[in-house]
């Protein structure tokens, strides 16, 4: 009998020493833990005991990524200061300028503005952080892309600028009336239309976005 319970328990005591020693990670898994709880002063010690700043996860991501993807902003603070790739992409193309630029997160998006951000980089929809940030109403987040030299103009996969999605995938409320408004005074062009021909005059007419309408018009739209 105890020989035949013999294996059993040796095999649950590898595991649970597997178990433990998965907990306690390689110093790359506790750089991510850490980004992830935005533990900033973890992620310092790990550095400096030589924890790789760009090792990745399943998904690709880098400790940025993760703290970026959690709104750490201090952890991206750090990470950044050490030299964390802003540009790195994960498996699905999201970057982390590219991720808080479309989440709205201001603050960590200024901090890859400020160390190398890729403006032209773009996402699996083939569009730059300033589309999603005009279809999500971040309106701060719109006037800092601008600012800093985004292509107001770029045309994603579907045929759609961010001043398009602006008005497709808004709901006409003043957040993205103020993109549609912050976008022409940065230069868009009006008259792009989708990949149907059909122009967001159009589209802002057929929704009864009077306000947006009325923007288009004066900016020569047709």
């Amino acid at each position: 009998m105890k020989r035949s319970r013999l294996p059993i328990y040796l095999v649950w005591l590898g595991a649970l020493l597997m178990s433990v020693v998965t907990m306690a990670g390689e110093p790359e898994q506790q750089l991510r833990a850490a980004a992830i709880k935005g533990d900033a002063e973890r992620i310092v010690t790990l550095l400096e005991q030589g924890a790789g700043l760009e090792s990745r996860d399943d998904d690709g991501r880098t400790a940025l990524m993760l703290a970026t993807r959690h709104n750490r902003v201090e952890a991206a603070r750090v990470l950044i200061a050490a030299g964390a790739d802003v540009n790195a992409k994960d498996h699905i193309h999201d970057s982390p300028y590219l991720y808080a630029g479309a989440s709205g997160y201001n603050d960590i998006l200024a901090l890859t503005l400020a160390h190398g951000a890729d403006l032209a980089s773009t996402n699996r929809y083939g569009g730059t952080a300033l589309i999603p940030a005009a279809e999500r109403g971040h309106v701060d987040t719109v006037n800092m892309l601008i600012a800093a030299g985004v292509n107001v103009d770029h045309i994603n996969r579907l045929h759609w600028t961010a001043l398009m999605e602006a008005i497709v995938l808004g709901q006409g409320g003043p957040e993205h009336t103020r993109i549609v408004a912050l976008l022409l005074d940065a230069g868009a062009d009006p008259n792009i239309a989708d990949a149907d021909g059909i122009t967001p005059l159009q589209h802002a007419r057929k929704r009864g976005y009077t306000g947006m309408v009325r923007l288009l018009e004066q900016a020569g739209a047709h």
